[in-house]
């Protein structure tokens, strides 16, 4: 059933994609919300057996997976209403100054679509992150046919979801070719799409090392493309004196849960925890080991993944001055030793941690290791040396916040999402999230994968000047007739000009 698409259906499925891209892009945006909607509605009609499919292939709850197909299909809804009000164009508008010396044109920018996008599903989000999750409705909602890399790990759920938005397509009048569904487990499926000359940008969740490799194949080629990969963390949590000593015993729970939510198979599983040496450390590290110890382990999401943990998590350990702090004790009941996941907690010393960049590194799965400061210097410089994250987190009061000012700039300047007195697992569909951060956790910190504000990584500006207005888009005529927000002079406005 499942095969690597032959170079030679590769190249025809670019081809229609280039097509349908010239058709697709003069599309409304009505039209194009209306297709989202459609596909949001050919899902959710899937039923059942789009939650059984996924069940067998990822050992994925089913609660979990009903909850995520809900997530998929709000997403698809949100973006097309984004999509129809039209914000994300950022319309700009400066109308003629003739007296002006020199006399000023008039000029008109607003974004455009770049063209068929490439996504590479995610192994960890069938629905959500993979064939119609958030990069997909991005890019329908730009103007972009899109072309999508199923993940070996579920193949037949992709295959699914693909028929569900195929069906849209055909019931909504969009162009052959607006999308198309790719399998292979060959790098060179991949390379070969983004290496090909229609593909025009590329979104992917998943590891550093895929992440980095489309990245550098990207980058290589004759013109150059973006690559929007949202790759691994460690989202690091900062336990701050007088914070701990007020709440040790709340916070070990709090964290112990994120850590091993979804058998720690989240890009914001907090990773790494860094506190000050003290009575209050010493507690919550107490605590926090014997609520791991009493968390049942869990069936991954498939064998390369629970390999990959054992061996990394085995690396971790065996590293100098780390030290085991606490295991699941339970027993694993599932029958299933062999893909899961061991709730794990090591710790080590400050300076062996900064003096080891392994320790510095994702283990993706229900791992943690809690790095013990011998004072506040000390956690200032670890903070200043770690890597780009999606998320970092702040367990402070309001006197730990006025007393470690260099901590919070410090932190502040390696995350895309700074939280405070909170986990960083779970991430809000909404405008104000960012999910993406500095290098390595994505390969461009500019832009998130999550909210209507991820469009934006499918567009380019252009500039239309002194063209006549029955010649201009529709977004930028005098007379707004999709009645959308722009910046005419200087003033935003829904009125005409």
């Amino acid at each position: 059933m499942y095969k690597d698409s032959s170079p030679g259906e590769i190249n025809s499925v670019m081809e229609a994609a280039w097509e349908a891209f010239h058709i697709y892009r003069g599309f409304s945006l009505k039209q194009r919300a209306g297709f989202m909607r459609a596909i949001a509605g050919e899902i959710g009609a899937c039923g059942d057996a789009l939650i059984q499919t996924a069940m067998q292939e990822t050992n994925l709850p089913e609660a979990r997976l009903r909850g995520e197909r809900a997530r998929t299909i709000f997403q698809l809804e949100s973006y097309a209403a984004a999509c129809e009000k039209g914000d994300w164009l950022e319309a700009r508008i400066d109308t003629a100054l003739p007296d002006k010396n020199p006399p000023r044109p008039d000029i008109r920018k607003m974004l455009v679509p770049l063209g068929p996008v490439v996504v590479f599903g995610a192994s960890n989000f069938p629905f959500a992150y993979s064939t119609a999750g958030g990069d997909t409705a991005s890019a329908f909602a730009a103007g972009c046919p899109v072309i999508v890399k199923a993940h070996p790990a579920h193949p037949r759920t992709s295959g699914i979801v693909a028929a569900a938005i195929t069906r849209a397509a055909e019931k909504t009048g969009m162009p052959k070719g607006i999308f198309a569904h790719i399998t292979g487990i060959s790098f060179e499926v991949g390379k070969a799409l983004i290496t090909h000359v229609h593909c025009k940008a590329v979104g992917f969740t998943g590891s550093f090392a895929g992440g980095k490799q489309l990245s550098d194949w990207a980058s290589q080629r004759p013109e150059p493309i973006p690559v929007f990969a949202e790759m691994g963390s460690v989202n690091p949590v900062f336990l701050l004196p007088e914070k701990l000593k007020q709440s040790a015993p709340e916070i070990a729970v709090q964290v112990a849960a994120s850590i091993t939510l979804g058998v720690g198979q989240f890009c914001t599983n907090p990773g790494l925890i860094i506190g000050i040496e003290s009575d209050a450390l010493q507690s919550f590290v107490h605590d926090l080991g014997k609520a791991i110890q009493q968390t049942l382990p869990g069936i991954m999401l498939h064998q390369g993944i629970a390999d990959a943990f054992a061996n990394k998590r085995e690396e971790a350990l065996m590293q100098e001055n780390v030290h085991l702090v606490a295991e699941s004790l339970l027993a694993d009941d599932a029958g299933e030793s062999q893909r899961t996941g061991l709730p794990t907690i090591a710790t080590v010393d400050g300076k062996t941690f900064q003096r080891n960049p392994l320790l510095h590194k994702e283990v993706f799965g229900p791992y943690s290791l809690v790095v013990r400061c011998a004072d506040q210097l000390e956690m200032l410089q670890v903070a200043r040396q770690l890597e780009g994250q999606l998320t970092a987190t702040l367990m402070a009061s309001l006197a730990d916040l006025k007393n470690n000012v260099e901590l919070a700039e410090a932190v502040k300047n390696i995350c895309g999402r700074f939280i405070l007195n909170g986990v960083p697992t779970g991430v809000e569909v909404c405008l104000s999230m960012q999910h993406g951060g500095p290098f390595p956790a994505s390969t461009d910190s500019r832009f998130g994968a999550v909210g209507a504000d991820a469009i934006r990584r499918f567009v380019r500006p252009l500039a239309f000047q002194n063209w006549p207005d029955e010649l201009l888009p529709e977004e930028l005529k005098n007379a707004n007739p999709l009645h959308i927000r722009r910046t005419v002079n200087n003033e935003v406005t829904e009125g005409a000009i």
